[in-house]
């Protein structure tokens, strides 16, 4: 048997197909001149030939033809008599070609390179697969799910790669099924056990930034560019963006003909609110446009201290402070402040008020903390909303409403 069919060690090659031609022709050399300089302790006068194509293998072995008892180095001479022997038409001079018939080496050594040249193939492809989503790191890429488990989900790209979709990465609101095709960002690739390990997100930043970049042309022009993000998954978001053309304006643009390419977006984020806001170098302008859709009334800035005191009137309090605090910690990220949310009463500022916590001993505490949650934290900020409106904004029963403002009115009017 003058060469040795590969074709089962050549498969794992034709399947990672962005392996080149040339490094898989090098890994099988190199596999097979160590196989080489094991038996004849070099390889300089052996060529390895491979057709990949068919998967077959030779090794071709190089001789110098010289006189009989003047061979001085056996690996790189052979004596005529001996060369005759092969072809009768040799001469002294000429160089002898021979093949090596790879069951010389011995069943034992070409199992051993079988096994070397499958575990090159596994690390060609690891190395392959984690240069490529290392690249691709903050681009979007659409999976299909594959499997669904407990802390996160197992994705398949169009080559088969597997992908890792963990459940901190994913938007609470998120609920995919097997064979269903999702979009995410390439966050990071981790090395685990010397695999790489492909980790997407739906929450980071970076995803609603590329969602913007498709859907709005002047960003992947380049003509807006996103200065900055910040996300509460699922929730609310904050997009400031800035315009290099006079002529373009940012929001307008970003949010499209009556919401038209935010629509979209929102959709893929399970309805998660964006705001978008013109980014500004004045950071008091800034803070205004960060409360959104609250209007501040006025401010007091600690540019030293990254501090802000924000006066809004009563019934903005609570769109500033936004559901659990969203808007105004968002509002935080965004402009690097501290920011504190207070209510202008402008002529009530002489007037009497007591602080709800006084009424700890009436009002259950519970009432106090859904009320104080939407920006009534005195007895006046309390009765200065209707019934209607405090049914409106908090989650507390009619009944229980009548009861605190029956409290509250009470203690004032002993005052």
């Amino acid at each position: 048997m003058s060469s040795i069919n590969l074709i089962d060690a050549f498969q794992d090659f034709k399947e990672a197909e962005n392996i080149d031609r040339p490094t898989m022709m090098k890994v099988v050399e190199d596999v097979f001149k160590t196989l080489l300089r094991k038996k004849y302790t070099s390889d300089e006068n052996f060529d390895v030939i491979v057709n990949a194509e068919k998967g077959d293998l030779e090794i071709i072995r190089r001789r110098m033809i010289v006189e009989d008892g003047q061979v001085e180095d056996p690996l790189a001479q052979v004596a005529y008599s001996d060369a005759v022997k092969i072809e009768p038409d040799f001469e002294v001079g000429e160089e002898l070609y021979e093949e090596i018939d790879l069951l010389d080496f011995g069943r034992r050594a070409i199992l051993a390179a079988k096994q070397t040249l499958a575990s090159r193939i596994s690390d060609l492809k690891k190395n392959v697969l984690a240069k490529k989503y290392g690249d691709r790191v903050g681009e979007i890429i659409s999976a299909e799910v594959y499997q669904v488990w407990k802390k996160e989900i197992l994705l398949l790209d169009d080559e088969g790669n597997e992908l890792i979709l963990p459940k901190s990465e994913q938007i609470p609101q998120d609920y995919f099924k097997k064979g269903e095709n999702i979009r995410a960002v390439v966050k990071k690739v981790d090395m685990k056990n010397n695999s790489p390990v492909i980790i997407l997100s739906r929450t980071s930043p970076d995803f609603l930034a590329k969602l913007l970049e498709v859907e709005v042309p002047e960003i992947f022009d380049g003509l807006i560019v996103i200065k900055k993000i910040v996300r509460d998954p699922g929730e609310r978001a904050k997009v400031a963006v800035e315009s290099y053309d006079d002529r373009i304006d940012p929001v307008g643009a970003c949010v499209g003909m009556k919401g038209s390419r935010i629509h979209g977006i929102v959709r893929e984020l399970k309805n998660e609110n964006i705001d978008i806001i013109n980014w500004t170098s004045n950071i008091q302008l800034l803070i205004q446009r960060s409360l959104t859709p609250a209007k501040i009334t006025s401010m007091e800035l600690d540019n030293e201290g990254h501090h802000a005191n924000v006066y809004l009137k009563p019934d903005q309090v609570s769109l500033a402070i936004g559901r659990r605090g969203v808007n105004i910690k968002l509002a935080c990220e965004l402009t690097g402040y501290e920011l504190d949310v207070y209510r202008d009463n402008e002529g009530e500022v002489e007037e009497f008020d007591i602080d709800l916590e006084e009424f700890s001993d009436e009002i259950e505490t519970w009432v106090i903390d859904e009320l104080k949650r939407v920006g009534c934290d005195t007895g006046r900020s309390v009765l200065a909303l209707t019934p209607e409106e405090l049914e409106r904004r908090t989650d507390l029963e009619k009944e229980t409403i009548e009861e605190v403002r029956k409290v509250l009115k009470e203690e004032f009017d002993k005052e």
